[in-house]
Formats: C-alpha cells, sequence, structure tokens
C-alpha cells in the first residue's frame, strides 16, 4: 500500500488536484496497485481552519506519506497576514520539513502545442529542458532577514547564503539527472558580483571532476534569461540556486505556451513532493477553467520518482499527449476562436485515454 498526501492548497488547487487524483486513481486500479490518498491542508486553507499554514498535522501527514501531492498555494485573501502568517510560508516550510533540496522542473515542447509558444516554432521545436533548482537554501531561507527602522527610514533585508554541501547535493542531483538526457549541464549564477554564486561556481566545478561523462558550461544569470529565448534549444539540464531557478524556470514555462503545462518534483532523502510550478489563480478558481495538466504530469512524475512505475509513468504522458492529438484544448492552451474544454473535461479525457490504452 502506498500512501499519498494530498495539499488541494488554495484558488484552483482543489480543481486541478481533483482531477489529477482521478488520473492516480485510475493508473491504481489498472497497475493492480494499492494506494491510500489522504487529503491535509497547507497554505491559506489551512490559515482558515488553524491559524497556521502548515499546522503539525499536514506535516506529520507528510512525513509518513511515501508522496506527496500538492496543488497551489495563496491569493489575495491572505496578503494581509504577517510575513510568518503568509500561505506561501505553508509551502516553504513544507519543503524544509521534508528536506526536499532538489526541484525538477522540465519544460518539454508538445508538438501539438507549438502554435501556443509565443516564441517562432522553429526556435522552440527541439526544445527538452530540466532545469535543476535548489530548494531548501539561498535568500528564501538565509538569515538575517527583516524589516527595521534606521535613521528613521524602513529598511528591509535578506541574506543569500549557501554552504559547499548544500551546493554539492544539488549539483549532484543535475549531473545524475544530466546522464540520463543529452549529458550537459549549464550552471547559472552571477559569480562577478555575488560572493554566495562565486562558491556556488567553486564547488559545481569540484563536483564535475566526479562526471567526467557530462560536459559543463558555467553562464551568469542575466545571459541565462536572455538565451532562454534567443536559443532555447542549446539548452539540456539548467543547474541554479532557489532564486534564480524560480525565476528561469517560469520563463522557461512560457516557451511551451502555458505555465499550466509545467510539472515539478521536489525531491530528498527519499521523499518527494509533486506540484504544478503555477500558482492558485484565484481569478478562476472554481470557474472549471484551469489546466489540469501540469497536476497530472507531476501525478508521471510521482510514478517516475516516488512508486517506482516508470512504465506508467510513460503512460500517463503518452496519454496527455493522445488527449492533445485530438484537439482538446483548455483555454489558455487554445488557439484563438477554438472552443476550449473545462478542468473537469480535461482530466476526464486523460482517464479515458488510459482506460483505452492510448499510451502506444
Amino acid at each position: 500500500m502506498k500512501k499519498i498526501a494530498v495539499f488541494p492548497g488554495d484558488g484552483i488547487g482543489p480543481e486541478i488536484t481533483a482531477a489529477a487524483c482521478g488520473v492516480l486513481e485510475t493508473v491504481a486500479e489498472l497497475a493492480g496497485m494499492e494506494i491510500d490518498l489522504q487529503q491535509g491542508l497547507v497554505g491559506g486553507a489551512a490559515l482558515d481552519v488553524h491559524g497556521d499554514p502548515l499546522p503539525d498535522e499536514s506535516l506529520q501527514l507528510a512525513l509518513g506519506a511515501d508522496a506527496v501531492l500538492l496543488g497551489a498555494v495563496g491569493g489575495p485573501k491572505w496578503d494581509g497576514h504577517p510575513p510568518r502568517q503568509r500561505p506561501e510560508q505553508g509551502l516553504l516550510r513544507l519543503r524544509k520539513g521534508l528536506d526536499l533540496y532538489a526541484n525538477l522542473r522540465p519544460a518539454q515542447i508538445f508538438p501539438q502545442l507549438l502554435d501556443a509558444s509565443p516564441l517562432r516554432p522553429e526556435l522552440v521545436r527541439d526544445v527538452d529542458i530540466l532545469v535543476v533548482r535548489e530548494l531548501t537554501g539561498d535568500i528564501y531561507f538565509g538569515t538575517p532577514r527583516g524589516v527595521e527602522i534606521q535613521n528613521g527610514l524602513r529598511r528591509g533585508y535578506n541574506t543569500m547564503v549557501y554552504d559547499e554541501n548544500e551546493i554539492g547535493r544539488i549539483a549532484r542531483a543535475a549531473f545524475e539527472a544530466a546522464r540520463g538526457r543529452k549529458r550537459k549541464v549549464c550552471s547559472v549564477d552571477k559569480a562577478n558580483v555575488l560572493e554566495t554564486t562565486r562558491l556556488w561556481r567553486e564547488v559545481v566545478t569540484e563536483v564535475a571532476g566526479e562526471f567526467p561523462d557530462v560536459a559543463l558550461e558555467h553562464m551568469y544569470v542575466d545571459n541565462a534569461a536572455m538565451q532562454l529565448i534567443r536559443c532555447p534549444a542549446q539548452f539540456d539540464v539548467i543547474l541554479t540556486g532557489n532564486m534564480f531557478g524560480d525565476i528561469l524556470s517560469d520563463e522557461a514555462s512560457q516557451l511551451t505556451g502555458s505555465i499550466g503545462m509545467l510539472p515539478s518534483a521536489s525531491l530528498g532523502n527519499g521523499r518527494g513532493m509533486y506540484e504544478p510550478i503555477h500558482g492558485s489563480a484565484p481569478d478562476i478558481a472554481g470557474r472549471d477553467l484551469a489546466n489540469p495538466l501540469a497536476t497530472v504530469l507531476s501525478v508521471s512524475m510521482m510514478l517516475r520518482h516516488s512508486l517506482a512505475a516508470a512504465v506508467w509513468a510513460d503512460r500517463v504522458e503518452d496519454a496527455v499527449r493522445a488527449v492533445l492529438d485530438r484537439g482538446l484544448r483548455t483555454a489558455d492552451i487554445a488557439s484563438p476562436g477554438v472552443a476550449s474544454i473545462g478542468t473537469r473535461a480535461m482530466g476526464e479525457s486523460v482517464v479515458a485515454a488510459l482506460q483505452q490504452g492510448e499510451w502506444a
């Protein structure tokens, strides 16, 4: 029996996780896999009930699970809360509590969606990028941090910090991932300005010596942002820190046509949490408009990395392709003037493709 902790979260989270859970339950039925889905609260939903974005019972549920599926957290409803009581703190604390230090964010072009990309088809046709983002360090977690009054003026400060062990373990994760791909790693930093990333470059270079079969390139983050638009197909694995990875992976998502298509896996010490990289989109919450495919593809990553079911991970991805081949689109990936379907219908279409064996 595999125990899956499900945190629907806020905004569109409940809708997209419901669609993804339908896919996961279908896979379990077809594969003869026993799973136990248990729901918990995190983010704004947890704040409303418990006054805490990550109550202890939710953390314990996650710690006791074989994998975690997360929808999305946050929304303007909770903008007035103090910093430590924001919904996003629940997500950060969950990542830290599970020691999920390696965030894998694939950005792959589905041929059926070439026209949805804002870039010309010839620029994105061969794009298949994996962003490996360090997840538990950097400026998001560094101390000291805060806002204070100095000389009568408000002054805000955060600390960017990494030690060599944190850098080394995420670098090894990137090089290992590259071995299963095109064997190229581009490490992104700002070593010409920031001492923290100067150390990053030194340690990554040292770790590269353990992987002589993988080519390493270094690139400053501003250049990397430009190159993702100018020539995205040059990249295979992009290795970078928490803040740079947050920004670059969202930029990479737009190459695919919609952030609603990009899944992610957060891994560390045998655990895994799986979530779409997009936010809670409160403006469309409850309207059956959200694209659930990023969450469905996150289930595929869960099958691959946490449930030892790589064959079924491939079949979920093939089912998504089959649905796109039939011209089914949610509003975010539909061409102008083309009819779209809703969240529930898209999830049901993937389920039907799995049941009909559309994975050849």
